[in-house]
């Protein structure tokens, strides 16, 4: 049967999957009906996880910051007050050292493991080819396992008048040294930070050993060709690839700090004094204990945003020095 040239263009066509104009077929441009429709599906897809962060986020933040300027004790009548309860926070010793220890314990939530992480984690990558690696790997991640109240027990039981810590320090004749390291009003705040920093730093060990092993190699073997040691091989091409991970790090870790609630109620509770007192025990005690609800509020809210004044920057040098 003869086939005329028009049939044998379709044919051609059909066969190479392109429309008869040369674009490739199921590209061709929508209507504005279409892109509705697509937007529309796109929207239902993102509904159940907006509705979700509505209710179980913004709606919170809401009602808290508008608890915040009540005088309420949970219970009753609601007196407005205004910024009264933020007057407080500022102008009462009792509010403001909270904030002021949160403040301390960053740099053992986070300077100690950083640093410390950045050491551990270059040490195992020198070491990558042998069997300790693994090891020491699973030894410094281990903290992350074990739940914060565990650590928080085990800790208390290591550093008591007559724990491991004492006991080690009179073997070695130190014994003048030894205390109740939780309950010394001098001591009690760098103790719970050392717990804190001890549980940290393997999440802090494995982001960096994650960023390490993204590194090209060529720099590094570029960098021994020019004679660089292991010290200059660490500054001048670890320390610069690993800018994305130590701000994770140090962001994790500062909202760490400033939000530290269960290592502080198991260990210690606040005390002595008041000396190891956070804002999250604060809150806690604010509104259950003595139903100042909305001053617990304030604080809540003040804290929010110490937060996010201190991760901003973090955030906004790493976004520099990419660009």
């Amino acid at each position: 049967m003869a086939v005329s040239e028009d049939e044998a263009g379709q044919l051609r066509t059909q066969l190479s999957g392109r429309s008869p104009a040369g674009a490739p077929r199921g590209r061709s441009r929508r209507s504005p009906a279409g892109r509705r429709a697509v937007a529309a599906a796109g929207w239902l897809f993102v509904l159940p996880a907006l509705a979700f962060y509505g209710v179980f986020v913004l709606r919170p933040i809401g009602l808290t910051l508008q608890y915040s300027l009540y005088d309420w004790n949970g219970i009753g009548l609601a007196r407005f007050v205004g910024a009264d309860n933020y007057v407080r926070i500022v102008t009462d010793q009792r509010l403001l050292g909270p904030i002021l220890h949160a403040f301390e314990l960053i740099i053992f939530f986070s300077a100690v493991p950083v640093v410390l992480g950045l050491l551990v984690a270059n040490t195992i990558r020198g070491i990558a080819t042998s069997r300790l690696a693994g090891v020491a790997r699973t030894v410094v991640f281990m903290p992350q396992v074990i739940p914060l109240v565990a650590a928080g027990i085990m800790w208390s039981w290591l550093l008591s008048s007559t724990g491991l810590v004492n006991q080690l320090l009179r073997a070695v004749g130190l014994g003048s040294l030894t205390r109740a390291w939780l309950g010394d009003f001098t001591t009690a705040l760098p103790a719970v930070g050392l717990i804190g920093a001890w549980v940290l730093l393997g999440l802090c060990t494995v982001l960096l050993l994650a960023g390490m092993g993204k590194i090209d190699a060529a720099l590094y073997e570029a960098a021994r060709l020019d004679g660089a040691g292991p010290v200059q091989e660490f500054f001048a091409v670890t320390l610069p690839g690993l800018r994305q991970e130590i701000a994770v790090c140090v962001t994790v870790t500062v909202i760490a700090a400033l939000s530290s609630f269960d290592i502080v109620y198991i260990s210690t509770q606040g005390g002595p004094g008041g000396a190891t007192s956070v804002p999250g025990l604060q809150i806690f005690s604010l509104a259950f204990s003595q139903r100042e609800v909305g001053l617990a509020s304030a604080l809540a809210m003040t804290l929010m945003v110490l937060v996010v004044l201190v991760v901003l920057p973090v955030q906004w040098f790493t976004r520099r020095g990419e660009q």
